[in-house]
């Protein structure tokens, strides 16, 4: 039996603490490639949880309060139990971590040795509503440069715009639209694939471009039977509201790294990684199993055809290699739509027969498919913020019996053990501050959305993100501003007022400085969210690339060309380190590899100029598309050590910098996009073999 401790020594209290930091420490020295030592950082884990529970249920409820003080602490003791049962979920995932890329090194050494004319046929289709052309024409292009000899490229147009079908069928990509809309995005494909025959059928949103070698990664898989979908991770080459608004482009990665490059990879040694929307490729008769198609009960119609394949025996297969690159949410009312619409669909599968309750599935893919995270998450983080409010202005404690040494004893190792644990299994994928302060940011905005689907299941519309000149950059998020700052304000009045003896509310003043120490944690996270609320224009049509190249510059009058090496690219113009060219001046600019391309000198000064280029169709625009988005281009691949990350973010509190490091066209300072590697020279055949045929439904 431990002794009373408020009366133990200093060093007992400690004792969890210094224990859980050292298996901390030591955790990234165990092989973390092997199950067996992931296995053994979730047991400590566990250890440490179970010893926070048996305090937490046996010594913290206060069943002897009045009702309203009993009702508040239960409220927050069951969502907090709602959180470590998702959490227990996701540390299973993380336990079974799959590296399948020496499984697609196989796959594809055994397609090439086979003759190219006997690879099967693929139906690439590309899903579309609104997207306009700068969006689709580098996805357009770039399936069509797909290193494979039998594919079929198809742009599936719900928006049955003509200008499309001419541009596709200039291209030499099929062009299939419908009469209606119906089911949204799963109709769309479903009539796709009607019209289509191929065994196989690669689905991309119309903002993914593929890279040549997706299919030749992708399609050895379909050698196993039980394959029915081969999934790689959805990888983006601009930056998301997080990383913009904050200005912290270069000081974390993107906020869905963790879910594709950890999650994902761990919920692949379950067979429980599903297909999410784009990036796959899905053998045809697994579609004929599901039933001909995606089912269309929920607008996240990609889980629901995961389940509905588990049910026929089919599995889906995750690749973690980044062989397709979109865009991520370019401002916050895209943000917005994205995930609400995620949030909607996951809440809807609850209550279909095909969803991880019904009947047919094993009881690890009922647990794997459960969507509560989304709303577990959200109760969570905003009972974090409510709760000390309540304390402090109400003397309503969410926890009765907790002192400076039992919360040393038992809630810091809890929370210690849990982050590091996922720190740890996540590869330097997971920045709690991050995560923080995003998902409480979007937590005003879903948790409504969550409710409202779980009140009314059925009966919301699929709502397409936008993207390019529609996603409009920029937005000012009011309603979560007022509420973050609103919030920061009462935490800093209750504060106050319990800091003075004459105007203290709590009785417990010894429980002020712990409540204080929490609430300062809040008012960080609630600063950030609020600074996050400011969305901030795009600067840039397009994302520039690093370029290095010499380039020959012909301006009319001049009997040779000039050359000048080459600062960045991108598809709407360049920037040369070179001046002596004057404002306005036509000038044709010749890249090696791709050949010459009409523009314009937007400006020029001593030793730097910008050329924006003609916006008109041509080959050499295609193959400027293939080569900066198609051809061994990768995305953003920020990934700071977590310490670093975490100074980043909360500079962001005092810094009044709050401006990206940006330029006027054609300057060098910072390129918009930074690449782990770029492959700068063309192959010989850059061409399609897609078929030149359109056809309409």
């Amino acid at each position: 039996m431990l002794p009373p401790l408020d009366t133990a020594p200093l060093a007992l209290v400690l004792t969890p603490i210094l224990l859980v930091a050292a298996g901390l420490v030591a955790a990234p020295l165990l092989p973390r490639e092997r199950t067996w030592a992931r296995a053994a950082i979730v047991a400590g884990v566990a250890i440490v949880v179970a010893a926070y529970l048996r305090w937490r249920l046996a010594e913290t409820i206060p069943w002897n309060a009045a009702a309203p003080a009993l009702a508040f602490a239960l409220t927050c003791l069951a969502i907090e139990l709602f959180g470590l049962f998702d959490s227990a979920i996701l540390f299973a995932a993380l336990v079974r971590h799959r590296n399948r890329s020496g499984e697609a090194d196989a796959g594809e050494a055994r397609l090439k040795a086979m003759p190219r004319d006997q690879w099967p046929a693929v139906d690439l289709l590309i899903a579309t509503y609104n997207e306009p052309i700068e969006v689709l024409e580098k996805t357009i292009v770039g399936a069509l440069a797909l290193d494979w000899p039998n594919l079929n490229v198809w742009v599936a147009d719900d928006g049955r715009r003509a200008w499309l079908r001419d541009y596709c069928l200039a291209k030499g990509a099929g062009y299939i639209t419908r009469p209606d809309n119906l089911d949204a995005k799963a109709g769309n494909i479903n009539h796709a694939l009607g019209v289509t025959e191929a065994p196989y059928v690669a689905v991309f949103d119309a903002d993914f471009v593929p890279q040549r070698q997706f299919l030749t990664r992708t399609m050895g898989f379909f050698d196993d039977p039980r394959i029915g979908i081969v999934q790689i991770p959805h990888s983006f080459y601009n930056h998301d509201p997080l990383q913009a608004n904050l200005a912290l482009r270069d000081a974390i990665p993107d906020d869905q790294r963790f879910f594709f490059e950890a999650i994902m990879p761990g919920r692949d040694g379950w067979d429980a990684s599903f297909c999410c929307g784009s990036n796959s490729v899905t053998r045809r008769a697994a579609f004929e199993a599901a039933g001909g198609g995606l089912p269309t009960g929920s607008i996240t119609e990609d889980m629901l055809l995961t389940l509905a394949l588990l049910r026929q025996g089919y599995i889906t297969r995750y690749l973690n290699e980044p062989l397709a690159f979109g865009l991520a949410p370019e401002s916050l009312a895209a943000f917005f739509v994205q995930r609400a619409r995620w949030a909607q669909g996951a809440m809807q599968i609850l209550f279909l027969e095909t969803g991880p309750l019904g009947p047919g599935l094993r009881l690890r893919h009922r647990l794997f498919f459960l969507p509560t995270a989304w709303a577990s998450q959200c109760l969570m983080l905003l009972m974090s913020l409510l709760a000390p409010l309540v304390f402090l202005f109400f003397d309503v404690p969410p926890l009765i019996g907790v002192t400076p040494q039992s919360a040393l004893f038992y809630l810091v190792p809890m929370v210690l053990a849990q982050v590091g644990g996922i720190v740890a299994l996540g590869g330097g994928r997971y920045y709690p501050i991050a995560a923080q302060v995003l998902g409480t940011f979007q937590s005003f905005r879903l948790l409504p959305v969550i409710v409202k689907t779980l009140w009314q299941p059925h009966g919301h519309a699929f709502k397409v993100t936008p993207k390019g000149s529609d996603a409009a950059g920029g937005g000012y998020e009011r309603p979560i501003f007022l509420a973050t700052t609103g919030l920061m304000l009462a935490t800093f009045v209750g504060l106050i007022v319990n800091a003075l003896p004459d105007w203290r509310i709590v009785e417990q003043g010894a429980l002020v400085p712990m409540v204080a120490f929490w609430c300062g944690i809040n008012i960080i996270v609630l600063f950030l969210a609020a600074m996050l609320c400011l969305g901030r224009p795009a600067l840039r049509a397009e994302e520039r690339f690093a370029y290095a190249e010499q380039v020959a510059v012909w301006v009319p009058g001049e009997a040779l060309a000039r050359t000048a090496p080459g600062i960045d690219l991108s598809v709407s113009g360049i920037a040369l380190a070179a001046g002596g060219f004057s404002a306005g001046t036509k000038v044709r600019v010749r890249l090696p590899g791709i050949g010459t391309l009409p523009g314009t000198v937007a400006r020029s000064r001593a030793g730097l100029t910008g050329i924006a280029f003609d916006p008109a169709d041509s080959a050499a625009r295609d193959r400027l598309i293939v080569r900066l988005f198609a051809r061994g281009a990768s995305a953003i691949t920020t990934r700071p050590p977590l310490w670093q990350a975490t100074r980043a973010m909360l500079a962001r509190i005092w810094s009044a910098d709050m401006h990206a490091a940006t330029s006027p066209p054609g300057a060098a300072a910072a390129p918009e996009v930074r690449l782990a590697k770029v492959t700068l020279v063309l192959a010989p055949d850059g061409t399609n073999q897609a078929r030149q045929r359109a056809a309409s439904g």
